[in-house]
């Protein structure tokens, strides 16, 4: 190899990526963060990077490291603040100039089309801009297309007689696309044709992506959310269950185009699709037996519009059948593979990539304590908080009963198989056989077979689980726990082994009171009756007093179980319990809630608030109407009060005035009416003081 290729090597090249916090670009975007320039040529180990050949970090810049790959480029979605761990820069919404300044300091241009089609007419801009630019390029560019297999899925058969034969990058010119990815296959026609003009500075990549799945799933997410969580009985296939989809991991799509960044290959169209050719029947069944209940169920293609998780991209996607094959990729890069022969064959590995990805991990966790504790209440309102399954002995059993009869009843022998009909008849009448021998009890190895295989159910794992008062001593906890013979003697079924442990306890003067009172229609036909409430209570005590108690068994595995006093009687709700166990367990490792779970949320969170408004108004039109009234009172009653005073001051003043009126009508009055007789008779010029003057000669008073 060259000086010169191998200078060109150790030093870091500066990537752009577009929306590298979407799915795709993000995983090829980390793929290439990790990764060495010239690490797919089979002599890229052979060189020793030297001092001047480093990058030196700028400021507030992730440095790269010798020889790998600086990542930038732009985001979606600027709510998260929180940076990718593998990007140096990212951008948002940055006008036109700006971001075609961004591309030309970056050695290598991805746009990637596969996901949001408003980067269709970008992606188109960014490689017209960057051509008419090359002349002043500082060093060559490559710039890559990742589209779809989309713009192959009307393409006519390679041979009409043999459907089986699949299409090869050779075809490309052949290609035509779905009705909605017209545009795609515009922008890989602009691609390819700008990239012949002077490759020696700027080169140009069209990848027709299979369809993508690995770390998150995308397109298939839905499949793998449906089976996870368990709430149908049957995963559904919409429309044709034949049809062929080409599929390829997400690293793997990444590695291809390390390859090309690598190799710079003189051909420019690149089918980048796994060697498999699976159907949609075979991946959903595949996924519903690795997550799920195993079932599936065709249904029409038009039931996909009602999944509101499938976008419309999605739903083609879906719909396609074609058969592709990567002849290009296979024989002339080196790919080191993660799942080469596709989704069916590494279906493990993706299952633990997807829950990893997600944080889809089980919570399995123990509750126990003596009777009357409230171990069933709590574990309730655990599985409700976290979303995990409740495992209680006596439902367990039940529902494990019911299942047998359900399968012994099965008149067609195919629906589920003759071995397992048969089998299920004769396990329902040796369980059924045992409890009448034992007064309507199992023995303890029936028992745990029957916890066992309900902690080793689908469900289970996949969620978790809270197990609710089982085991009750040391050996049925270490008989539930064993491995099966097959995994090693002594060895333990890490997998159904909780990984929590809460020991719930209260005094027996406090759980006998609690039982007092319980209403008497949970205590009949219970273990909580006055007779059979205290032996099990002393056989609980009893059997946690040895030196070999359940908790014992759980210190033997180092896992510590946490103590919970149960004392008050007045946390009936458990609050004060439930923060403890929430604060202990952390954060829930489930899907949040799903849209329907939201709405509903939303409206029980409106009915509360208009129940409250509602009785806040009520409440407000009573206290208005109380003050109204006790106002109206106080009225009246200021009003009789005044009418009682003006009485009384009348009455006063008629009592104070009667002496005057007796001296007026005995002494004044005479003289007055006689002076009025004689200014009648005289008719003088000043009436007023002749009858002045008549008063005052006439005064009986005067002498």
């Amino acid at each position: 190899m060259a000086h010169e290729d191998i200078h060109r090597m150790q030093r870091s090249k500066r990537v752009f990526i577009n929306n590298v916090d979407t799915y795709a670009s993000k995983y090829i975007g980390k793929f290439l963060s990790a990764s060495v320039i010239g690490s797919s040529l089979e002599d890229s180990t052979d060189y020793d990077f030297e001092e001047e050949d480093l990058i030196p970090e700028s400021l507030g810049q992730k440095k790269a490291k010798p020889g790998g790959y600086q990542i930038v480029g732009t985001i979606r979605d600027q709510s998260d603040s929180k940076k990718c761990m593998y990007t140096s820069e990212e951008y948002h919404q940055l006008d036109r100039n700006k971001l075609l300044e961004r591309m030309l300091e970056c050695d290598v241009i991805i746009y990637n089309i596969t996901e949001y089609a408003d980067q269709i007419e970008e992606a188109s801009w960014a490689v017209t801009a960057l051509h008419q630019k090359m002349d002043t390029f500082f060093s060559p560019k490559t710039f890559i297309l990742v589209s779809t297999v989309m713009t192959w899925a009307l393409s006519k058969p390679v041979d009409v007689s043999d459907l089986a034969i699949p299409f090869t990058d050779e075809d490309y010119r052949r290609r035509r696309p779905h009705p909605s990815f017209k545009q795609h296959i515009n922008a890989e026609k602009l691609v390819v044709k700008l990239g012949k003009t002077k490759r020696s500075q700027f080169s140009t990549y069209v990848l027709a992506s299979g369809l993508q799945y690995g770390m998150g799933e995308q397109v298939f997410h839905f499949f793998f959310k449906a089976s996870w969580l368990g709430e149908i009985s049957k995963v559904p296939i919409f429309g044709e269950e034949s049809s062929v989809l080409p599929t390829i991991h997400i690293n793997d799509l990444a590695s291809v185009i390390l390859n090309l960044m690598d190799q710079k290959p003189k051909q420019q169209y690149i089918v980048a699709v796994d060697d498999s050719k699976n159907t949609t029947e075979d991946i959903v069944k595949t996924i519903s037996f690795a997550l799920g209940p195993g079932k599936t169920a065709v249904v029409p293609a038009e039931e996909a519009f009602l999944a509101q998780e499938l976008t419309q991209t999605d739903i083609d996607s879906l719909s396609v059948n074609l058969r592709c094959e990567g002849a290009f990729i296979k024989e002339k890069l080196n790919i080191h593979w993660v799942s080469e022969a596709g989704l069916i064959e590494n279906i493990e590995h993706v299952v633990e990539e997807y829950k990893q990805t997600r944080g889809l991990l089980p919570i399995r966790i123990c509750v126990l304590g003596p009777p009357a504790v409230g171990k069933s209440t709590i574990a309730q309102k655990i599985c409700k908080h976290f979303k995990l399954h409740h495992v209680r002995l006596i439902d367990t059993i039940s529902e494990t009963i019911a299942h047998l009869e359900s399968l012994s009843r099965l008149e067609n022998a195919d629906d589920e198989g003759g071995d397992m009909t048969s089998g299920a008849q004769e396990q329902l009448e040796t369980l059924k056989e045992n409890m009448e021998q034992n007064g309507g009890r199992l023995d303890d190895q029936y028992v745990i077979q029957i916890i066992r295989d309900k902690l080793k159910s689908k469900p289970c794992q996949n969620q978790g689980f809270v197990l609710d008062g089982y085991p009750k001593t040391y050996d049925q906890a270490k008989e539930l726990f064993n491995a099966d013979d097959d995994e090693g003697e002594g060895m333990k079924n890490r997998k159904i082994i909780p990984e929590v442990i809460f020991s719930l306890d209260a005094t027996d003067a406090f759980l006998k009171g609690r039982v007092l009172h319980l209403p008497e229609k949970e205590v009949e036909g219970s273990t909580y009756t006055q007779e059979r409430f205290p032996h099990r209570l002393a056989n609980y005590r009893d059997n946690n007093t040895e030196d070999e108690t359940v908790l014992n068994y759980f210190d033997e595995l180092n896992i510590q179980p946490e103590h919970i006093e149960i004392s008050s009687v007045d946390d009936i709700d458990y609050l004060v319990v439930m923060e403890k166990i929430v604060r202990r367990v952390g954060l829930s490792k489930n899907y949040g809630p799903t849209t329907k779970e939201l709405q509903e949320a939303e409206r029980t969170r409106t009915e509360a608030r208009l129940k409250k408004e509602a009785e806040k108004k009520a409440e407000m039109e009573r206290l208005e109407a109380e003050e109204a009234e006790q106002r109206e009172a106080r009225w009246e009653e200021w009003s009789r009060q005044l009418e009682e005073v003006k009485r009384q001051e009348n009455e006063l003043l008629e009592e104070q005035s009667l002496p005057l009126r007796s001296y007026l009508a005995q002494h004044v009055m005479p003289t007055l009416t006689q002076g009025l007789i004689e200014c009648c008779g005289t008719r003088p010029a000043d009436p007023i003081d002749f009858l002045a003057e008549y008063l005052l000669k006439n005064n009986p008073d005067v002498e």
